[in-house]
């Protein structure tokens, strides 16, 4: 799948209130990882705490992998108010719904975009397993392309 290109990429722009359930706990969990690194407190315990309201705690550590693989780049992610998704937010979405639902290498096509060859590699094997956990906590994402 190219990655350029593309009229719109899904969630370009959206509106974090109108996302659906399982999007927004992800959006979320980012935004809230991203401000505990910002303030030097420890981001797998903030992450902990929000999908523990959903059951889905079994995603902490594969989404913490995640986000700490794409954060060895510059990497732009809202605060927990922001009312849109911004920088990579709506790339994350994107990576991790297509590692759930099947088309892996169009989750590392979205990788790819951030990180360079080998680290989107290791990236990708975090979305997979982020994925698993969400489903098997009942939290399944959407299709992106809203097929």
């Amino acid at each position: 799948m190219a990655t350029t290109g593309l009229p719109k990429w899904p969630w370009t722009g959206a509106e974090a209130d109108a996302l659906p359930p399982a999007e927004r706990l992800l959006i979320d969990c980012a935004r809230a990882w991203a401000q505990a690194a910002r303030f030097g407190q420890p981001a797998l315990l903030a992450l902990r705490r929000l999908l523990a309201t959903e059951d889905a705690m079994a995603a902490a550590e594969p989404l913490d992998a995640l986000l700490r693989a794409l954060s060895q780049h510059p990497l732009m992610l809202g605060c927990p108010l922001c009312p849109r998704l911004v920088g990579e937010e709506p790339a994350l979405l994107l990576a991790v719904a297509c590692a759930q639902r099947g088309p892996r290498r169009e989750a590392l096509a979205c990788l790819l975009r951030h990180l360079p060859p080998h680290q989107a590699y290791a990236a990708t094997g975090a979305a997979i397993a982020l994925g698993c956990a969400f489903r098997r906590s009942g939290l399944k994402l959407g299709d992106p392309w809203g097929g």
